[in-house]
């Protein structure tokens, strides 16, 4: 059985400031939210071992374009011991008015580990629910995100 973790609001800090920093274009300030082994899986699957690999990847997509904002809305943040969390959120890339781009819609995995007295992103998954996804279930994901 799960439990909402007692540090609930740090370890939804730390996603928030992960979007803030994709949102700012900002590959240090996202990758500050890593663990140094961190594994993280983007939205198009590509892999990033490592913080430092994965804000030196981060530096040459923001050097090439700016790609659209998230905006997120955590579900659940669960205990997996006392130094281990699972946060899972709803995930969206929303336009300048508001509107929900139907293709880019996702689901986050954080498994979050505490480094000293902080929490740092261990593992970070973007599962893309779009596609091949059911059609009722990306509307379901669609409604819950508020879109």
């Amino acid at each position: 059985m799960s439990v909402v973790h007692p540090e609930d609001a740090d370890i939804r800090a730390v996603y928030a400031e992960y979007l803030a920093g994709w949102n700012a274009h900002s590959a240090a300030r996202q990758a500050a939210t890593l663990a140094d082994d961190a594994d993280v899986v983007g939205f198009d699957g590509t892999q990033h071992h490592g913080r430092l690999q994965f804000a030196a990847d981060l530096r040459r997509i923001f050097a090439d374009h700016a790609p659209p904002p998230y905006a997120g809305t955590v579900r659940s943040v669960r205990a997996m011991g006392e130094e281990a969390a699972v946060l899972v959120a709803i995930a969206g890339m929303p336009a300048a008015d508001g509107t929900l781009h139907p293709d880019l819609l996702a689901v986050h995995t954080v498994v979050l580990v505490k480094d000293g007295r902080r929490w740092k992103i261990g593992v970070f998954a973007a599962t893309p629910a779009s596609g091949t996804s059911p059609p009722d279930a990306v509307a379901a994901l669609r409604a819950e995100f508020g879109g």
